[in-house]
């Protein structure tokens, strides 16, 4: 028994007959739709691009935090400083 592995989905002259009745249904209003699909695409491709980037800036622009309180290590200068006034 050959079984396909998905069952129920449209075989090529189901997916025909679900194209010709998309005509009749939407058949003037076909590029008005199309034109709305394109222009959903471009606005959902632009709102990933621009939490792309947002995310990237923020990852690049989070300055590193300290405890409160906690003094930050001192620098070679400041430690050679300390050394001759001891």
């Amino acid at each position: 028994m050959n079984v396909p592995a998905i069952l129920g989905l449209p075989a090529g002259s189901e997916w025909l007959l679900i194209a010709l009745v998309a005509l009749l249904l939407f058949g003037r209003r076909l590029p008005e739709v199309a034109r709305s699909f394109g222009k959903s695409i471009v606005e959902f491709k632009k709102g990933m691009r621009d939490i792309k980037e947002d995310v990237e800036s923020a990852s690049t622009d989070e300055p590193k935090r300290s405890l409160p309180g906690a003094d930050p290590a001192p620098t070679s200068k400041a430690r050679s400083d300390e050394k001759a006034h001891a």
